[in-house]
């Protein structure tokens, strides 16, 4: 079958990508820039890649006629608190108008489980998408999930980081509220075989894990399988504002995914049928077998994607390639050259940089740098990195965007995210005749930004300095 994937490089549509090649079907990625397509040569050869903003049509390409089915796994509830509901329902209008001139004959909705009448906006808006994906020519298959389990995922990361950094918590009331999680492989398993099976058209699902738990339950088995002590308490009172504040300081998360998944934790989320498991026979993980399946992922350095890569997780809200030609008037910069033994050596560290690895001196103030910009509503230094060793353009790398990542070239080019009063870029690259050169360009909004330049180039005389030589030596 040819199928379009929509939402390509999101964190489901890199997970059913690979299952999808491997059950032998042509797949169209619809993306909104092709350049940040996380996929090995191998991969991306064996698919197609179309440009295409759901929320701006006008001058996407166009998609091809002949498309048999699609997956739809749009969703805006990272990019804003206030009109995401709005964006999602355009974002599927525009989506029935681009496949109406198609032969697509089934849709695979991926939404969230919806058992209350009062319902949070989150999920509000995922039931308005799927009436209006309802409205389409085509046949509609809604599979609702709640939390899903998996590395990488927002909600396993959220969890991560409360259990890992807080042996002792003050939680808010909704810790106690029902949730239903499921694992991202039993996800992906219900995905990939309502595929092209009429008994599952004009229908929608629920699904689930075997374990109906609350959150303070899920941190708890978090910690059992971790072999953590950890102690939770439950405050009466906590408004929304400081459980997203409580949320956005202590994990990943940024501030916007905080205030909606906030909202919607307020709602209890359990799967009112299993229709699904038993039509296909299938049995879920448990919610600590998840947990562990997740670990074996990312011990073994297999973390396939990233929720922390969306682009609404930072400042880059659009494309990268405005970007990409780093400014030469109007900037301040910090250059600095050192003449290497190691090429190899030296591109691998560079190719390190970040999440576990660190930045090569003075790390503390990193650290700092990074607490700071989350006081000030900015990503910090939380968010890491998807990969231990490898790095594609459009990654998240603690509070700076990967813009260009080529190993052939030698060529690392990140954009900052964190909050500042300007725009930041720093690039690593090997020349031919084997000298490092590391670069930081500031290109300043204002007086503010300057003075800001200017405040810290102390720092950056022992840090870059630091950073360069440690490049180039470690081992």
């Amino acid at each position: 079958m040819k199928i379009l994937l929509t939402g390509a490089n999101g964190y489901i549509g890199m997970r059913l990508l690979p299952k999808l090649l491997e059950m032998g079907h042509e797949i169209v990625c619809a993306v909104r820039d092709a350049n940040r397509l996380a996929l090995d040569e191998e991969t991306r050869a064996e698919v197609s890649v179309i440009e295409v903003d759901f929320l701006n049509i006008e001058n996407s390409d166009p998609i091809p006629a002949d498309i048999d089915a699609a997956y739809y796994l749009i969703h805006s509830m990272t990019s804003s608190t206030k009109d995401f509901d709005k964006k999602e329902a355009k974002a599927a209008e525009n989506f029935n108008k681009l496949v109406s001139e198609t032969s697509i004959e089934q849709v695979i909705f991926l939404s969230g489980i919806v058992n209350e009448e009062k319902l949070s906006k989150h999920l509000s808006s995922r039931k308005n998408t799927e009436e209006i994906l309802q409205k389409g020519d085509f046949h509609l298959t809604t599979i609702r999930a709640g939390i899903i389990v998996g590395s990488g995922s927002s909600s396993f990361e959220i969890i991560r980081d409360l259990c890992e950094k807080l042996p002792v918590m003050i939680t808010p009331k909704w810790v106690l509220t029902k949730t239903h999680p499921i694992a991202i492989r039993d996800i992906i398993f219900y995905l990939s075989h309502v595929l092209g099976d009429e008994n599952c058209y004009d229908d929608s699902y629920d699904v689930g894990g075997p374990d109906v738990l609350n959150y303070k339950k899920m941190l708890k088995g978090y910690a059992k399988v971790r072999g953590l002590q950890i102690h939770i308490g439950v405050v009466p009172v906590m408004t929304p504002k400081l459980s997203s504040y409580w949320l956005y300081f202590v994990t990943s998360t940024s501030y916007k995914l905080a205030v909606n998944l906030v909202d919607s934790m307020k709602m209890e989320v359990v799967a009112s049928d299993s229709r699904l498991q038993d039509y296909f026979n299938w049995k879920p993980l448990s919610y600590e077998e998840a947990i562990q399946s997740a670990f074996k992922k990312i011990d073994q350095n297999e973390v396939i994607s990233s929720w922390k890569d969306s682009m609404a997780s930072g400042r880059v809200k659009k494309s990268l390639n405005k970007y990409i030609q780093v400014p030469k008037h109007g900037v301040l910069t910090d250059k600095k050259e050192l003449k290497i033994d190691n090429p190899e050596q030296t591109l691998k560290n560079i190719w390190s940089i970040g999440g576990t690895t660190g930045w090569y001196y003075g790390n503390f103030l990193w650290k700092i740098r990074g607490v700071m910009d989350k006081m000030v509503g900015g990503v910090g230094l939380r968010r890491g990195r998807t990969h231990m060793n490898k790095i594609y353009a459009g990654d998240s790398l603690d509070f700076w965007r990967v813009l260009l990542a080529d190993k052939k070239e030698k060529r690392l080019l990140l954009l900052a995210e964190m909050r500042l009063p300007g725009e930041a870029w720093l690039e690593f690259k090997i020349d031919k005749n084997n000298v490092l050169h590391q670069t930081a360009t500031f290109r300043p909004k204002g007086i503010w930004g300057r003075l800001y330049w200017y405040s810290v180039l102390p720092f950056h005389y022992f840090i870059f300095g630091g950073m360069i030589r440690n490049i180039a030596a470690k081992k």
